[in-house]
């Protein structure tokens, strides 16, 4: 039983940022465990941001990696997403996840939060 909450979602000008956050609770390890998916209109959800599972490690998608940031509040289990000089091709439904083993796969998906560039 994990619930994942999401929030920072919105509307952006090309070039900006936003911030997004996902606080964990229940049977979540910690939040090393966390980590960001998006799906954009017509494609394939792929996975964003993780950390390894040392918690020492970030990953980041090619298309973000000057980018983006993923980084995480261990004693709130919360994990963030920075997003700078986002694109018009960022746009997408943004996922927080957690797995105990990213290689299986993921555990538990969050409801999901609108990111919106406009160009």
């Amino acid at each position: 039983q994990v619930q994942l909450v999401e929030s920072g979602g919105g509307l952006v000008q090309a070039g900006g940022s936003l911030r997004l956050s996902c606080a964990a609770s229940g049977r979540t390890a910690s939040s090393a465990s966390l980590g960001w998916f998006r799906q954009a209109p017509g494609k394939e959800r792929e996975l964003v941001a993780r950390f390894s599972r040392s918690g020492l490690t970030t990953y980041l998608a090619d298309s973000v990696k000057s980018r983006f940031t993923i980084s995480r509040d261990n004693a709130k289990n919360t994990v963030f997403l920075q997003m700078r000089s986002l694109k018009a091709d960022d746009t997408a439904v943004y996922y927080c996840a957690t797995s105990s083993d990213w290689l299986k796969g993921v555990d538990y998906w969050g409801q999901g939060t609108q990111v919106t560039v406009a160009s």
